[in-house]
């Protein structure tokens, strides 16, 4: 990051962050993308099998990973304070969080998992499915985790470019793993969707190996020795952390699991809604990646700004953030509006289950639009180091709007299960609303010379 004077300057640099961010979700997102485009080649059962272990894990994984994100908001205001030196500090006592954290996860998951699934209205081919699938992922939690500790540092450099490669190269081999544990190729067992838990273990082992080996052996990073030395475990730092993790890891995962919580939901509907459902949101997560980005450079970009005390510098990269968030969904709809069949027609060929795809995607056109503006505006907040209204608003707005609201026309209409979709897209709408309103009053606070308006 560097400082820039003119609009021109920080579209230029604003795009330099946000292009590698975007390709770097997108193929975070991909692996997930084809786990589930792979296990419904295998069949419908392992769709469904791998859409409900999915639906429990992202939100797990997500809002977890969004504690340890605390660490580019952190590591941003470092450098543009030019505190550079208290950088490897923060960075190593988050990797001693991050492995807190996945053992946690592991141990609650061995008491917890099979219950979870036994209340759930599923065939027991599909609950085996679920099970075994989150099995066989949970080898690679520990790795994911400090891995995401590790790009939040490389991202806080405004460095992108460096995920985007190192999920670039990650690709090929969670496909090639797919390919010969779900079909069970040259020799492979034939594990169907259970396997497609195994190859992301493996591709997350790979992800971190190569983060490592950049970060001790590249520039700029190798010049900060993070590994060079291990600090003592610091409960003052975790506490730092977490002060500002807690509440973007639970802002993120009051949004991912309300989409878990209505699949769910689905359960009592039959196979082929579920798959359909699942696959739909798939496709339409995939397409969010664009505005989750956005959101993510917004942080960086003020973040940066603010620790330099630039305020209105910060509210300018807020005000093209949200535009090009909001140019890339209107593309999105178009693109959801003109193709949903041939989009369907990816993920199986089962008429009944292609059909209705195609139908719950024209209803992910309207969640596009309003995660244009919310996401982005998260991502400005996080900057300014602003989480806790961020929280407050995420939880009212899709757990108090969202949810209910679907539940009543699922269940109390002819809707049916695209009522939930209705229920997803206001929720998300008023999300939207309230984040912005928190946003002008933040920078108009920041104008007025506040010190610290977000814990006056």
């Amino acid at each position: 990051m560097y400082q820039t004077h003119t609009i021109r300057q920080k579209l230029k640099q604003f795009l330099y962050i946000l292009f590698p961010i975007l390709i770097t979700q997108v193929g975070l997102l991909a692996m997930n993308f084809f786990d589930t485009l792979m296990s419904g080649q295998a069949g419908a059962e392992d769709l469904a099998g791998v859409a409900i272990g999915s639906s429990i894990w992202v939100p797990v994984f997500t809002g977890l990973s969004g504690i340890l994100m605390a660490l580019t908001p952190i590591v941003s205001h470092l450098i543009g304070s030019n505190t550079k030196e208290k950088v490897p500090f923060s960075v190593i006592q988050t990797i001693y969080l991050a492995i807190f954290l996945s053992i946690a996860v592991v141990l609650i998951g061995l008491f917890v998992l099979k219950p979870i699934l036994n209340v759930m209205d599923l065939t027991g081919q599909v609950r085996y499915i679920a099970m075994h699938y989150l099995i066989g992922l949970s080898m690679g939690i520990l790795p994911l985790f400090i891995y995401t500790s590790i790009r939040s540092f490389i991202d806080a450099l405004g460095e992108t470019r460096t995920t985007m490669f190192i999920i670039l190269l990650s690709l090929p081999i969670n496909v090639l793993f797919n390919y010969l544990f779900i079909f069970g190729k040259f020799g492979f067992p034939r594990l169907g969707g259970i396997g497609a838990g195994y190859a992301s273990a493996i591709t997350y082992w790979f992800i971190f190996f190569v983060a490592i080996l950049v970060v001790h052996k590249n520039p700029p990073f190798a010049h900060y020795r993070i590994f060079r030395k291990w600090f003592r475990v610091s409960l003052i730092t975790w506490k730092e952390v977490l002060k500002i993790g807690v509440p973007i890891g639970l802002a993120i995962f009051f949004e991912v699991s309300i989409f878990a919580a209505v699949t769910l939901l689905m359960s009592r509907f039959d196979t082929i809604t579920i798959a359909a459902h699942q696959a739909a949101i798939n496709f339409a997560s995939l397409l969010y990646m664009g505005p989750l980005s956005v959101s993510m450079a917004l942080t960086i970009a003020v973040g940066f700004e603010v620790g330099a005390k630039r305020i209105k510098d910060a509210r300018q990269y807020g005000v093209l953030g949200i535009s090009i968030a909001i140019a890339l969904a209107c593309l999105s709809a178009v693109f959801l509006w003109s193709f949903n069949e041939q989009i369907a027609s990816l993920y199986t060929k089962d008429e009944a289950v292609l059909k209705l795809i195609a139908h719950f995607l024209i209803y992910a056109i309207f969640f596009q639009l309003s995660d244009a503006i919310a996401a982005p505006i998260q991502g400005a907040l996080r900057g300014y180091k602003d989480v806790n209204m961020t929280l407050i608003m995420a939880l009212i707005s899709y757990w108090f709007v969202g949810l209910p609201l679907g539940y009543i026309l699922a269940s109390y209409t002819t809707f049916g299960p695209f009522g939930y979709w209705i229920g997803l897209s206001s929720g998300l709408t008023s999300g939207a609303i309230t984040l912005y309103l928190r946003l002008q009053y933040l920078q108009r606070s920041y104008a007025k010379g506040r010190k610290n308006p977000v814990n006056p």
